[in-house]
Order: structure tokens, then C-alpha cells, then sequence
């Protein structure tokens, strides 16, 4: 199957499912920190540490599961660029503390799950 596409299916799957994310989210929990974006970084990253874990000869053999689960699915769900324009508005909202706190949360706890998962699982 093309490459596109499959980035492309698993993209808008990781887009809906970050979606909803956000709306769960938000109707559950009241706050001016931006969880929802945080949640669906930490489920990305531990969806793409498991399939490297659980998956990885098959991924080497099998170039188009990558395309779509690594690249598309995770790169739909997962969203740098909401992660800084929150950030960014937590600061000019006079929320620093709040910001910084975003930055070190989801930097620390995205990049140690994988370290983590990868290295000990």
C-alpha cells in the first residue's frame, strides 16, 4: 500500500483519537493547564515506545506497519505545535509558572516514558 496513504489513515485515526482526548478531557477536568495536549503526548509516546518494544522485527519487516502506526497514527495524536502555542499563551496570560510547568512535564515525562519503556520493558 502507498506510504501516503497509510500516513495519511493513520494520521487522521491519531487526529480523531486526540480529538477526543480533548474533549474528555475538558469536560471532566477544569483547569487552565493544558492536560488534554499533555495526554495525548504521553499515550503517543507510550503507543510508539510499545510498538518499537513489541513490534520491532516486525517493523523491519514490514515498512508500511511503521508508516502507520510510528508516523502516522503518532504523528496524529501526538501535537508539538498545540503543546507550544499553549505554552506560549500561558505566558502571555501571565501564567509563567504555569508554562514552565507544561514545558518541564511534557518534556520529562514523554521523553523519560520512552526512555524508560524502551530500556526496561
Amino acid at each position: 500500500m502507498n506510504n501516503l496513504l497509510l500516513v495519511f489513515l493513520g494520521g487522521g485515526i491519531g487526529s480523531l483519537l486526540r480529538y477526543g482526548i480533548g474533549i474528555a478531557v475538558q469536560s471532566t477536568v477544569k483547569t487552565g493547564f493544558p492536560l488534554a495536549t499533555l495526554c495525548s503526548n504521553v499515550i503517543s509516546c507510550i503507543v510508539l515506545a510499545f510498538t518499537v518494544l513489541l513490534l520491532n522485527q516486525k517493523l523491519m519487516l514490514q515498512p508500511n506497519l511503521k508508516m502507520f502506526v510510528l508516523v502516522g497514527f503518532c504523528g496524529g495524536l501526538s501535537t508539538f505545535s498545540t503543546f507550544s502555542f499553549e505554552t506560549v499563551e500561558l505566558m502571555k496570560t501571565g501564567n509563567t509558572l504555569m508554562a514552565i510547568a507544561n514545558i518541564v512535564l511534557s518534556v520529562t515525562v514523554c521523553i523519560g516514558l520512552i526512555y524508560f519503556l524502551v530500556k526496561h520493558v
